[in-house]
């Protein structure tokens, strides 16, 4: 599944990386660090991830297996290709 975290909207609350943390990273005390692809495996950990991201900074398509699934409003712009 492909991952887009907006670093505009991000503010370093670091939930993704409590509870996926082969997926997203912090660099220092405020950088966000993750992979654009995860794997199948991380997909409950991801999806949690994604849930409990207070500013909705986080982009998961294929999260739920039937197409995109976002928290975020850049849903809309993944999918203009």
């Amino acid at each position: 599944m492909r991952l887009v975290v907006d670093l505009n909207k991000c503010q370093g609350y670091a939930q993704c990386a409590f509870l996926a943390p082969d997926v997203f990273t912090m660099h220092g005390e405020e950088t966000l660090v993750y992979s654009p692809w995860a794997d199948e495996e991380q997909r409950e950990k991801v999806a949690r991830a994604v849930a409990a991201c207070p500013v909705q900074a986080i982009t998961a398509d294929g999260l739920d297996g039937a197409g995109d699934r976002s928290t975020g409003a850049a849903q809309g712009a993944s999918d203009a290709r």
